[in-house]
């Protein structure tokens, strides 16, 4: 079993990568990223480097990600297949979600060059 962390995972926003990230001990431990398109801010990738899986740590950097979306003003639509699946089990960002489309779908592979 993997030493656990002496301090608290932090979860911050960097703009300019259009991501969140979540450090332990101040090492980036995993990430979620994002496109805002209008008052959407849509999520596609999360990952958690493996050296601190099994830890909850994707968990807590998604709420946290969704959370701050909601303090903005935002909708969430999730493309990103974990963050889909976060919504399923916490249904109080359901007011705030919004569902995948084939427009969304489009609009982000034009936004990251696919």
């Amino acid at each position: 079993m993997s030493e656990q962390s002496a301090t608290a995972p932090v979860v911050h926003r960097v703009d300019t990568r259009h991501r969140y990230e979540i450090l332990v001990d101040d090492n980036r431990a995993g990430l979620t990223a994002y496109r805002d398109r209008d008052d959407q801010r849509v999520f596609f990738h999360t990952e958690i480097d493996d050296a601190y899986a099994g830890r909850g740590l994707a968990a807590i950097l998604v709420e946290q990600a969704l959370t701050d979306v909601r303090a903005a003003g935002m909708r969430i639509v999730p493309v990103c297949p974990y963050v889909a699946k976060f919504l399923t089990k916490h249904q109080e960002f359901a007011d705030i979600t919004d569902a995948v489309t084939p427009e969304v779908l489009t609009w982000l592979d034009g936004k990251l060059g696919r």
